[in-house]
C-alpha cells in the first residue's frame, strides 16, 4: 500500500462517517461511499425504504426488518444509473454482514476499506474467500 492510496483511502472514510450522520437510525449510524477511478459513483447510509417512516427501531428498540444496510443502499443506488461497480471500492464506517458481502461480491466491488469491525466476523471471511481485497483503517 503506497502512502497515496492510503491519503486517499482515509478521506473517502471521513466521508463515509458524513455520510452515516445522516442515518435516522439510533442504534447504529452506517455510512457508505463507492468509488470507481476516484470518482464517487454512489453513496449510502442505513434506513428504511424509499416512502416508509424513518424510524428504523421499532417499540423494544430493535432494528426493523426492512431496514436497509449503508452499503445495500449504496449498490442499489448505482443499479438504477447508468454506473457499475465492476472494480470499485467501498468505503464503510462498519465492515459488512454476510448478507450484504454478497451484495458486494457480486456487484463486482473489488476492495472495501472500513473503519470498524463488525461483532459477526463471517461477511469478512465470506470476502477474503470470494477474493476481495479488505482494508481495516480504525478511527482516529
Amino acid at each position: 500500500m503506497n502512502k497515496k492510496q492510503l491519503k486517499y483511502d482515509t478521506a473517502y472514510l471521513k466521508m463515509a462517517h458524513e455520510w452515516a450522520k445522516l442515518s435516522h437510525c439510533e442504534r447504529k449510524k452506517v455510512g457508505a461511499l463507492i468509488v470507481k477511478d476516484r470518482m464517487i459513483i454512489s453513496d449510502g447510509f442505513n434506513g428504511t425504504p424509499t416512502g416508509f417512516d424513518n424510524c428504523c427501531e421499532d417499540e423494544e428498540g430493535l432494528t426493523k426488518w426492512e431496514v436497509l444496510h449503508a452499503e445495500a443502499n449504496a449498490i442499489l443506488k448505482v443499479a438504477s444509473s447508468t454506473q457499475a461497480c465492476n472494480g470499485a471500492t467501498l468505503y464503510i464506517t462498519l465492515s459488512p454482514c454476510t448478507q450484504c458481502s454478497k451484495l458486494i461480491h457480486q456487484a463486482g466491488i473489488k476492495r472495501v476499506v472500513y473503519a470498524k469491525s463488525y461483532r459477526d466476523t463471517s461477511g469478512i471471511d465470506f470476502l477474503t474467500k470470494a477474493g476481495v481485497e479488505l482494508m481495516h483503517i480504525p478511527n482516529e
